[in-house]
């Protein structure tokens, strides 16, 4: 009878001490697999300091939450390592109950060495249970420590990708101010060439009323090129073209090749629209873009790279005089040239 209370005790603790096996099983897995995935995160190259930060903040998330479940874990070893020191306290007190009893009496004491038995039995699983379970909790610490240590890594890789995208910061910084700098310069050299390039037109072309320089632009009265409601240079415009030509030329030799020049030939007209039935040219529009083009053609006849000229038409929108005098009028009637950038 002895032996079949010892059979149902043993068959009463297995099923539980495999149910704990298992649970570490997977408990062991399941670290091992999360570490597998942290080194694999870990080899990937970061390639941006958003989808660094993205991904490092989701790792963290990720083993904060696992630290966590193995705080819980551990707690719920820890009280199960509670219940099992209870147990054991409970059974050394029936043992000692029973070793009274047995004192007591004497016609009793086969079935309580038997009980003692069974308890002393039953203690020293629940022993074993107990150093087993305080051997789990210390692992738990070992693997808690090294999902720290993953943490420290992962927050250390953030704090070098910051560093380096403020030194990529800064550096682009430098190139914009060197940009700057390289821009305004050639701006000024371009300033230079264009107030060299006016000086020597007002030399070739002398100190004329109807040719002036108006801020970076030289202005020529239209009747000085053309006839009325004409595209076509009068003779006496031919003769300034020319020199206008040569001094294109003398100029495309001085600029520096790396400054992209170009010299913008614009059409302006007065307000006054076209009424004449024979005239080739519907709107002040068209007067004004084909008075440009002349010139521009001119000017590439005469021997000007075609690619340091442009031709514009601005009809009677851009008056550098308000007023409907005959004075105002005439000032608007004009072809600008301008020295600029291409």
């Amino acid at each position: 009878m002895a032996r079949a209370r010892r059979s149902v005790a043993r068959a009463e603790y297995w099923p539980s001490f495999v149910d704990v096996l298992t649970n570490l099983l997977l408990v062991f897995v399941f670290l091992l697999s999360v570490f597998a995935l942290v080194q694999f995160l870990l080899s990937r190259e970061i390639s941006g300091r958003d989808v660094v930060l993205e991904r490092l903040n989701a790792q963290i998330a990720e083993l904060t939450e696992m630290l966590a479940l193995e705080r819980a874990s551990k707690s719920e070893l820890a009280d199960n390592l509670a219940t099992l020191q209870a147990s054991l306290t409970a059974a050394e007190g029936e043992r000692d109950r029973l070793q009274g009893f047995l004192d007591q009496e004497s016609t009793a004491s086969a079935s309580a060495d038997d009980r003692i038995a069974v308890l002393n039995t039953n203690l020293d699983e629940e022993r074993q249970i107990s150093q087993r379970a305080l051997a789990q909790v210390e692992l738990l610490n070992q693997q808690i420590a090294a999902l720290r240590r993953q943490i420290a890594a992962l927050e250390t890789a953030l704090n070098a990708s910051e560093a380096k995208d403020q030194e990529s910061q800064t550096k682009i910084a430098d190139l914009g101010r060197r940009l700057n700098v390289a821009l305004a310069q050639r701006v000024q050299e371009l300033s230079r060439y264009r107030s060299d390039f006016f000086g020597r037109l007002r030399e070739i072309l002398g100190d004329r009323p109807d040719i002036r320089i108006v801020g970076d632009r030289f202005v020529f009265q239209s009747e000085v090129l053309f006839a009325t409601g004409s595209a076509d240079i009068n003779p006496e415009g031919l003769v300034e073209m020319d020199k206008i030509a040569e001094a294109i030329l003398e100029l495309d030799k001085e600029i520096p090749q790396e400054i992209p020049w170009v010299l913008r030939v614009d059409g302006h007209t007065d307000k006054r629209p076209i009424t004449s039935p024979g005239s080739p040219f519907a709107s002040n529009w068209e007067l004004s873009a084909s008075r440009a083009i002349s010139v521009v053609r001119f000017l590439i006849d005469g021997g000007v790279p075609a690619n340091r000229l442009v031709a514009a038409g601005f009809g009677e929108f851009q008056p550098i005089e308000e007023g409907d005098s005959d004075e105002a009028l005439a000032k608007n009637r004009r072809i600008e040239l301008k020295l600029t950038e291409r």
